[in-house]
């Protein structure tokens, strides 16, 4: 398989208090790939570095072949990666419409692309909401709003940070299906989250943070082989 995105040795923090101390992570094209780990263990810090939010101190990442680390995040996001942020952070004085066509681009010509009437058809309760500002949205109509959004930039890389968190049961599984249907589609995702019996029935790859640094990394078998193992990373 090809590799997407390649990270190798990636330090980072914040002032004096490092956070990353050698993260390695591949994302190979096509494929679904997890960043796991208790909150604090540097999982956020690590979006950060690969979306250009924080400068690493050292290490490399590579996507699609180039070399971004300490590129902006509108030059990374034209290369092709694209971020459901935690908390959504849709605007909320902007229509569902005009939300999706804010940062509407295809300029990797995806066959075929993510135009509007296609973010409908795959979330059609943001078609009934079209006219509807952000602010009164409920919470999952906000989350498929954010992924939506995402979408429209045609990415060669979606990141998820957190897409299904304070959502009922109901809602989070219709996100998660949203995420599998994407991941059938072909769609390369890279995904933070705590479902970690969720995780194993969409991704292909693991990664677990402890403190910065990669305590483990295996396949979805081998998650769920050992739960006692990762729940050792992840329990609180």
């Amino acid at each position: 398989m090809t590799a997407l995105l390649e990270v190798s040795g990636l330090q980072a923090g914040y002032g004096s208090a490092q956070v990353l101390h050698g993260v390695d992570l591949t994302v190979h094209a096509g494929a679904a790939t997890t960043l796991l780990g208790r909150n604090g263990m540097g999982k956020t810090t690590t979006v950060r570095c690969l979306t250009g939010l924080l400068r690493p101190g050292a290490g490399t990442i590579r996507f699609a072949g180039e070399r971004i680390d300490g590129r902006s995040p509108d030059r990374i996001g034209r290369a092709g990666m694209a971020l459901v942020p935690e908390g959504r952070r849709i605007f909320p004085n902007l229509t569902v419409r005009e939300n999706l066509v804010a940062f509407a681009a295809d300029r990797h010509h995806a066959a075929p692309p993510w135009t509007l009437d296609r973010v409908y058809a795959f979330f059609p309760r943001l078609a009934e909401r079209a006219s509807n500002m952000g602010s009164h949205l409920s919470g999952g109509e906000q989350q498929m709003l954010a992924i939506g959004r995402a979408l429209m930039t045609n990415p060669k890389l979606l990141i998820l940070d957190e897409a299904t968190e304070g959502l009922a049961p109901l809602l989070r599984e219709q996100i998660w299906q949203a995420l599998d249907a994407l991941r059938a589609g072909g769609l390369t995702i890279l995904a933070i989250d705590k479902y970690v019996a969720r995780l194993a029935r969409l991704a292909d790859h693991h990664v677990i943070l402890e403190r910065g640094r990669v305590a483990w990394t295996g396949s979805s078998a081998a998650l769920t082989a050992d739960p006692g193992h990762w729940q050792g990373y992840l329990g609180v």
